[in-house]
């Protein structure tokens, strides 16, 4: 069940300056929801994905000779919290990880050395190709379905063998058409943050056309170019983050 959710920091409430819809994954969405509530921002959750775990597909590709594991996303770490003993004996092994936050959660989870982009599979894949000397048996990537094809491309262009584990995918929830109507009657939200392609797509999908049509001058914050693409014609204004990071992101409001 969908509910309307305030969050508020501190013990006394604090003013409220905008009305900010999170369509992240529950628990993504609470943490962005804690650093909104920070700031004084009414957050309503509408979780449009969720994350269904693999981790074995992970486990049985790091059983293959490699060099070094590929993680563009902290849910691959997620998926494999519950097996961390197992994951053990790979902590010494690099971990090219595609930006701040995931290299972060690699850290967590134990590894050691840890390599970070710059928020893109282009711009890791890159980092992996200037050190393709050291990738003799190549790379392990602790992937999630769908995906931007854009970092295994770079690889192959680099000549660097991948191993591919889809370690989680991510899943649509079925909300009804009345949950969502419920949830988003007025007064609606500001503006709405759209993380992933694939969130926007299926975000719209819930919409009823008479929802659409009262959402249709609300503002969209879109992490990167590709977010946006997602968005149907008559929605906006649409502004996109500098960088793919959430602090970009919220930059904008």
């Amino acid at each position: 069940m969908l509910d309307r959710i305030s969050f508020r920091a501190g013990p006394e409430p604090m003013p409220v300056s905008l009305r900010i819809l999170v369509t992240r994954p529950q628990l993504s969405a609470a943490a962005t929801a804690a650093r909104l509530a920070a700031m004084g921002h009414e957050v309503v959750l509408l979780p449009v994905m969720e994350a269904v775990h693999q981790p074995l597909a992970a486990l049985e590709a790091l059983t293959h000779p490699h060099s070094a594991i590929a993680i563009t996303s902290a849910e691959a770490f997620r998926a494999l919290a519950p097996y961390r003993e197992q994951l053990a004996p790979h902590f010494q092994t690099t971990a090219y990880c595609v930006g701040p936050a995931t290299a972060q959660a690699a850290r967590y989870m134990g590894f050691q050395s840890v390599i970070t982009g710059s928020g893109t599979g282009v711009s890791l894949a890159k980092i992996a190709a200037d050190a393709s000397a050291d990738l003799a048996d190549g790379l392990v990537y602790l992937a999630g379905w769908p995906r931007s094809p854009a970092f295994e491309a770079g690889l192959q262009a680099a000549g660097i063998a991948c191993r591919t584990a889809e370690t989680y995918r991510m899943s649509a929830i079925p909300h009804s058409p009345e949950a969502v109507e419920q949830l988003l009657h007025p007064p609606i939200p500001d503006l709405v943050l759209l993380y992933s392609h694939e969130t926007a797509r299926h975000f719209f999908a819930l919409l009823s056309p008479q929802t659409a049509h009262r959402m249709s001058d609300m503002r969209l914050l879109c992490l990167s170019q590709h977010v946006a693409n997602a968005i149907p014609p008559g929605f906006g204004p649409v502004a996109i983050a500098a960088e793919p990071s959430e602090e970009a992101l919220l930059a904008l409001l």
